[in-house]
């Protein structure tokens, strides 16, 4: 296939690697982000959220938009300006979308969006599906909601597809270089219980579903971006440090401490969600890394003892 790509988010984790690949496979790729720079690797329009303005030229150039834009909610403590920093640079861009998709002559046949498995809330060991219930969290009701700011996009008879993604292993950014940072320094242990599941998936199994919902018109309603094999924190701490060959302290890093630390940012490390991805599976997905070890193994060479 071929056309023109307009992602937001996109010099960010996912986006990065996802404009590397869809170059690759041919496609052409243009960015939609705060600061317009004619120096760019990729074209880039100019897009302004609060200000409720994007580049009048987008929509005529794109054939597909892929929504990633969205604060980090790994960025800082959950204060009240970050939290509705979190919420509305979800919401708002995409209402900001949607409202110029609705008064604008274009050619845009899908319109894919990120989304975050964090709108199950904590699952415990109950392994959930996209027709489970939501939880009722801070991270459970901004995903809700920006959910429901891409379905008013469906109604504008745009073929749209939700990837509800879990955490994305890369060592490029993102969690994986935290998590291993204090393994490399010998200070390696799970957190809280260590008994909380985390479902991952390898960025570039990530890239190659969002261009698969892309491409496949099957893709339509909310699918789990995920791995086969979640595991939990304290699986995946022992795994991590086997593969980069250190030893772990024996400890667990208490759950009370996170929480004064980080406050009801702890929230994203003490909570988990065991998810299923057998919808992406029957629709034909194959991934390429289909256990942790797999996954862990592409990024680290283990070190000599």
């Amino acid at each position: 296939m071929s056309g023109k790509i307009l992602i937001t988010g996109g010099t960010g984790l996912i986006g990065s690697r996802l404009s590397e690949m869809l170059i690759d496979l041919g496609y052409e790729v243009a960015h939609l982000s705060r600061q317009a720079n004619s120096y760019a690797h990729y074209k880039t329009f100019k897009w302004d959220i609060e200000q409720d303005y994007v580049d009048d030229k987008v929509l005529g150039y794109a054939d597909y938009i892929i929504h990633l834009a969205g604060a980090s909610v790994a960025g800082g403590k959950w204060t009240p300006e970050r939290k509705k920093e979190i919420l509305d640079s979800r919401v708002k861009s995409t209402n900001l979308l949607r409202r110029c998709l609705s008064k604008t002559t274009h050619h845009v046949k899908a319109f894919i969006s990120a989304s975050a498995i964090g709108i199950y809330g904590d699952t415990g060991d109950q392994l959930v599906t996209e027709e489970s219930n939501y939880g009722d969290d801070f991270l459970a009701n901004v995903t809700k909601q920006w959910e429901a700011a891409t379905w008013e996009i469906r109604d504008l008879h745009i073929r749209t597809c939700i990837l509800r993604t879990g955490i994305v292993l890369s060592n490029r950014g993102g969690a994986l270089p935290q998590m291993a940072r204090p393994i490399k320094l010998m200070a390696g242990a799970p957190l809280g219980s260590g008994k909380q599941y985390l479902s991952w998936i390898h960025i570039d199994d990530l890239c190659r579903l969002f261009i698969q919902a892309l491409e496949d018109t099957r893709y339509q309603g909310v699918y789990n971006a995920v791995a086969p094999n979640p595991v939990t924190n304290q699986e995946f701490t022992k795994k991590l440090a086997e593969v980069m060959n250190k030893p772990l302290t024996g400890l667990k890093v208490p759950a009370f401490g996170l929480k004064m630390v980080l406050g009801e940012m702890s929230e994203v490390l003490l909570e988990g969600q065991r998810v299923s991805v057998n919808k992406v599976l029957q629709q034909g997905y194959t991934f390429e890394y289909n256990t942790l070890q797999q996954a862990l193994e592409s990024f680290y060479i283990p070190e000599k003892a």
